[in-house]
């Protein structure tokens, strides 16, 4: 056969109709695997992460006297506020410590492996936090009131309304805790009341409302949607046509669907 030529930055291979970008990555050392840990042992911080993090804000931290959190140094905060961060917090704790413990023979460079962790953790908080707080920003300015109260005057019943509603909080944010979070805040108790006359359970509302945060939150402007093409090397050019299919696409049309479901039964 021919010689062929040498892949390129630029060439495009196809197989069975399939094509990928070959995208040039600098490559990097690394050393070859020694005593590789068991499954058992690779998924238990992914279980002491889940278990602590159920059993610290469901039973312990409930259960301790945490009257001195009211006091106004404090801020006047309630546990309720904090005990999910809380949780959180020393439940990857705990599992990281526990990785450090039972793999302490394998780690040569303790130090080395914490600062690669804690350097390789900064770019996604960073993204994530900024286009969070672009969202703040967004939600607070005059012209929000104007899309908020477009959205209040979607018709088609509490279910139809709420999916769009958060969708579009969710785009406009590019987050989707911060499309949930505004529109619970400002039109929670609006559409609970609403479901509530048209004999819509809460539960209902609550999988529409987490469903319809996975839609339109993976705009280009998204944190996950930054951290994750630059991870991969690539550009929203060449990747996020894939992207939006999976991730934007795809779960309006489940959403669609569920919207659906509950229209037609009311629960499930």
């Amino acid at each position: 056969p021919d010689a062929q030529p040498a892949p390129t930055k630029d060439m495009r291979i196809y197989s069975q109709g399939e094509g990928f970008d070959l995208v040039e990555i600098e490559p990097q050392k690394q050393e070859a695997p020694r005593g590789l840990p068991s499954f058992g042992m690779a998924t238990a911080p992914i279980i002491i992460v889940i278990a602590l993090n159920y059993i610290l804000s469901t039973h312990l931290f409930p259960a301790l006297d945490t009257a001195y959190l009211q006091e106004p140094r404090y801020g006047a905060t309630t546990i309720e506020s904090v005990r999910g961060v809380w949780a959180i917090i020393c439940s990857l704790t705990a599992a990281s410590l526990f990785l450090i413990a039972a793999n302490f023979k394998r780690l040569s460079a303790l130090r080395q492996t914490l600062d690669g962790g804690a350097n390789a953790a900064v770019l996604p908080i960073f993204n994530t936090a900024s286009l969070v707080g672009f969202g703040a920003v967004i939600a607070s300015l005059p012209a929000f009131m104007l899309i908020q109260g477009a959205v209040d005057g979607i018709g088609g019943g509490p279910l139809v309304s709420l999916a769009v509603s958060v969708n579009i909080l969710a785009g406009v944010t590019g987050s989707a805790s911060g499309g949930m979070s505004i529109a619970l805040q400002t039109l929670g108790d609006q559409y609970l009341a609403m479901a509530q006359a048209a004999n819509i359970t809460p539960d209902l509302l609550h999988r529409v409302t987490t469903i319809a945060t996975g839609g339109l939150d993976s705009l280009p402007h998204n944190g996950a949607v930054v951290t994750l093409l630059g991870i991969c090397g690539l550009t929203h050019r060449q990747a996020y046509k894939d992207l939006f299919f999976v991730a934007v696409l795809f779960p309006i049309a489940a959403l669609i669907v569920v919207v659906i479901l509950g229209i037609l039964f009311g629960a499930f």
